[in-house]
């Protein structure tokens, strides 16, 4: 979702780099179609691994994606992607301002760290019992710390409903983490 991302490692180093990429996270959620480009010394274990786990893609998705790709469709859904996530990640600043948001303007999550003595589980259960679902660090924790956040989610719901919602994580993360 970056407008101007730095070149993939593949540019750099593409005899010894595998870049995969696909169109069902920055166009269209059904759209899955994704692509490798790989030095000529590991395609055949590539393609022995794909046939093995896969049979085939669906020819109408794959015609798809490549007419969107030629005429240009796959750049202007990226961009209304792009700026729907900068309105969404706005909103987010501004129903949340002044708690510690972490996150990249045109991202579709931000997180929210919590104070060193508050619990991201109870404060996960607390929006749950509001109908509301977020996420802790722990699935995404690679290190043997876990930090104490969550993550929000800003792209699954309408503009009204996504306010709405901010406001209430707002209030239960006052209450609960930042009294």
């Amino acid at each position: 979702m970056v407008e101007n991302p730095p070149p993939p490692l593949a540019a750099t180093a593409p005899d010894i780099t595998v870049y995969v990429s696909g169109l069902s996270k920055s166009v269209a959620t059904g759209l899955r179609v994704g692509f490798v480009v790989a030095p000529l010394s590991v395609v055949p274990s590539l393609e022995r691994a794909i046939r093995a786990t896969i049979w085939n893609t669906p020819a109408l998705t794959t015609a798809i994606a490549c007419r969107w790709l030629d005429e240009g469709t796959v750049d202007h859904l990226e961009a209304r992607k792009r700026d729907d996530a900068k309105a969404r990640r706005a909103l987010a600043g501004q129903e949340l301002a002044g708690l510690p948001l972490i996150s990249h303007p045109s991202s579709y999550f931000t997180w929210l760290p919590l104070p060193d003595d508050a619990r991201a589980d109870r404060l996960t259960a607390t929006l749950a019992r509001q109908h509301i679902s977020v996420t802790t660090a722990e699935p995404f924790t690679t290190s043997v710390h876990t930090p104490q956040a969550i993550r929000l989610a800003l792209g699954s719901t309408d503009l009204d409903s996504l306010r709405s919602t901010l406001c209430t994580v707002r209030r239960v993360a006052v209450e609960d983490a930042y009294a």
